[in-house]
């Protein structure tokens, strides 16, 4: 299951968006993720996933690699549409006790499923073709303005990459520490809630222990290397944009505005 989970992980290639300014990336993906919550109705939400399942076959990443992705919350994705079955309007289809379905509760759960999905996906496809170096340099270059109100932007660009850089790490570490105890004889599937919880003790002490000991690693790497943050260093790639770029940005502003003009259009969904 750990090694489903593919936040954070790069996927190197030269696909077109591999070579877009990872600054134009960021923003075309928060701006799909707050248009995901924008969309109302199925034409507006279908222009939204249509956007994304096209930067998904630009991206030159494997389809599994996505899967992986949308595995690891399927359970979530699953949870959150079956409680919105229950939550439609109009005449029911079916009824039990004070639990019913109707159309409407039919349509906010399919809604609701691409609208998760959509987002994990919208996010995998940022991770998948940015490394974590670029993702720095632009969060860093984004929140430069700040840097007037005296937010020290290079460090929290710098500790929300470490911070993503190692999420495959401690899940692999994590892995390693569940198989090694499972081989010694642990058993953790078997048992009441308060069992399984005790029974992740043993994993947890050596994380943690392990956990900060690549911390303290990474400190003194970086120490060693005359890491200062109150400096501001150069880049060795300056980020530059394109005419790529300039054609992302119009057709993102293009499918955009159909969201938007979808909603005020068309009905949303009750």
């Amino acid at each position: 299951m750990l090694s489903d989970i593919t936040l954070g992980q790069y996927f190197p290639g030269r696909s077109i968006l591999h070579r877009l300014d990872p600054r134009v990336k960021m923003v075309m993906v928060l701006a799909a993720i707050v248009f995901i919550f924008v969309a109302f109705n199925f034409v507006s939400m279908g222009l939204v996933v249509a956007l994304v399942l096209a930067g998904m076959l630009l991206s030159g990443v494997p389809v599994k690699m996505y899967l992986k992705s949308i595995k690891a919350i399927l359970f979530i994705v699953a949870f959150t549409s079956i409680l919105n079955l229950f939550y439609g309007t109009g005449e029911p289809i079916f009824q039990w006790g004070i639990m019913q379905i109707t159309m409407n509760g039919i349509y906010r759960c399919i809604f609701i499923a691409l609208r998760i999905t959509a987002l994990i996906l919208c996010s995998s496809i940022l991770t998948f073709t940015t490394s974590p170096t670029q993702l720095t340099d632009a969060m860093e270059r984004l929140m430069k303005p700040l840097k007037l109100l005296r937010v020290p932007v290079h460090d929290i660009a710098m500790m929300m990459t470490i911070a993503l850089r190692f999420v495959p790490t401690l899940l692999e570490e994590t892995d390693k520490i569940m198989s090694a105890q499972k081989a010694r004889g642990a058993d953790m599937e078997s048992g009441g809630l308060m069992q399984r919880v005790k029974a992740l003790i043993p994993i947890l002490i050596p994380l943690f222990v392990s956990a900060f000991r690549r911390a303290y690693d990474l400190a003194m790497a970086m120490e060693c290397r005359c890491y200062n943050s109150r400096v501001t260093p150069t880049k060795m790639k300056q980020l530059h944009m394109t005419g790529r770029d300039v054609v992302a940005i119009i057709v993102v502003t293009l499918v955009l505005a159909g969201v938007v003009v979808g909603d005020i259009f068309l009905p949303a969904l009750a």
